[in-house]
């Protein structure tokens, strides 16, 4: 009979597992953590959608659309999308699910998104982002809100240094229409020097010409008129009410007068949190304001701003993450000690103690593994220590042992929550002992 050939796991995807997993792990608790403290609400919405939420939001036109969607034909005779990215989805949410009466609602999800590109560093086909949105709110303060979230978010995860916050306006509809006339203008005077792909954009999407990687390109979008010189009272003013509120918050920032946002639906700010430390893959987190976007589903024109970043890349600028804290090892000496031993580490658990079991190998082997977990205590038991009705206990780290009567080893609980073990690890094998059981014990 041939051999069946195993399945390999597909190009551009990742299985996450140790030191990855819990670096990964600890962006997604941190942004829930954070996200509680700005008052966002948790939303989780589908992982596919209908294929004209994501063309019809995103714009024909963007290489997402065009090249890189996960779209497919389910049996029904629907086209369907695998996410690219969350905000549509959830402005979609927003008007089929009635949500309008909620208004403004501030939002954050996270989980995977899918497109078909070249795997890279730091670039999967299926990736994880967080996501957070303020839908219903026009004000300058929202964008600011965001703004400062973000900041605290990095910071608090310990990657900020080396991070910049780049900022742009992108102005009001008036301001948008007069500067894409004049940058239409000035790329048609330079047509026969574009690339391919800015020909097709010089139609469609002129501003996307500004943040071309092309070198054909970039002497012309260099060139370009800025959009401060047709920039609205009203415009020039929304943008100094976020500029004032970041300083006030404390949050750094830096001009950058050729980010763009390419769609119609953007208004107002763009900005993205940059570094040098993933190489060409630079930007960490990305956001703007959408005022158009809820329009260009079919809804009332509803204003919205927001922001998302890759876990792989945030998780990627982590450092070295602490293995788990573990508490206890229940180590069975011999095979009468299976049941004992259980019943210790299901009560453990249920008391909220991190607890392992060491079942595999001899007695020096299972104390070896408690000691490679660098857990706190190894509990001993076996048909001995059943027959004393005394268990042993073995202080791993700071060293010294001695037998806990059965009655008496509730009290280990003790040791967890309210002795000095938690206040101070480093304490003596007599202050702990002492404290959690009244027992007085010779180092």
């Amino acid at each position: 009979m041939a051999k069946t050939e195993t399945p390999r796991r597909i190009r551009g995807t990742q299985d996450i597992f140790g030191d990855e997993q819990r670096r990964f792990a600890h962006v997604l608790s941190t942004f829930e953590r954070v996200r509680a403290l700005y008052c966002f609400q948790r939303v989780d919405i589908p992982v596919f959608e209908s294929t004209a939420v994501f063309a019809r939001s995103l714009g024909e036109t963007t290489d997402v659309v065009s090249k890189e969607m996960y779209t497919f034909e389910d049996r029904g005779g629907d086209s369907l999308t695998l996410r690219p990215e969350f905000t549509a989805g959830i402005a979609r949410a927003y008007l089929t699910e009635g949500w309008q009466q909620f208004a403004p609602m501030k939002l954050t999800t996270s989980g995977p998104v899918f497109r078909y590109e070249r795997p890279q560093k730091g670039r999967f086909r299926q990736f994880h982002q967080i996501d957070a949105e303020v839908i219903g709110a026009a004000e300058p303060a929202a964008d600011v809100e965001l703004l400062v979230l973000a900041d605290q978010l990095l910071r608090e995860l310990g990657i900020s240094e080396g991070v910049t916050l780049q900022l742009n306006t992108l102005g009001d509809a008036a301001t948008r229409d007069a500067w894409r006339e004049a940058l239409v203008a000035h790329f048609e005077a330079h047509r026969g020097e574009l690339s391919e792909d800015s020909l097709t954009r010089l139609e469609k999407n002129p501003m996307r010409i500004l943040d071309s990687k092309d070198p054909r390109d970039r002497p012309i979008a260099d060139s370009a008129p800025d959009i401060d010189a047709y920039l609205t009272d009203e415009a020039r003013a929304f943008f100094e009410a976020v500029t004032a509120g970041l300083d006030a918050a404390g949050v750094a920032w830096e001009r950058n007068a050729r980010l763009v946002r390419g769609l119609d639906y953007y208004r107002h700010t763009a900005f993205e949190f940059v570094t040098d430390r993933l190489g060409s893959q630079g930007t960490v987190l990305a956001g703007g304001r959408y005022d158009g976007l809820i329009g260009s589903l079919g809804g009332p024109e509803t204003a919205g701003v927001g922001w998302a970043a890759g876990v792989e890349r945030l998780a990627m600028l982590l450092e070295e993450p602490a293995a788990p804290e573990i508490e206890i090892v229940v180590v069975p000496a011999d095979p009468t000690a299976w049941d004992v031993a259980n019943a210790l580490v299901a009560g453990f658990r249920r008391a909220g103690i991190v607890t392992d079991m060491a079942y595999k190998g001899n007695l020096k082997r299972r104390l070896s593994k408690a000691d490679a977990q660098n857990a706190y205590m190894a509990i001993i038991v076996g048909e001995k220590e059943i027959e004393k009705q005394a268990y042993t206990l073995k202080l791993l780290r700071t060293g010294g042992q001695l037998a806990i009567p059965v009655g008496r080893f509730a009290a280990v609980q003790g040791l967890v929550r309210e002795t000095a073990w938690r206040r101070d690890k480093g304490a003596s094998v007599r202050t702990i002992l002492t404290e959690a059981f009244g027992i007085g014990v010779d180092e």
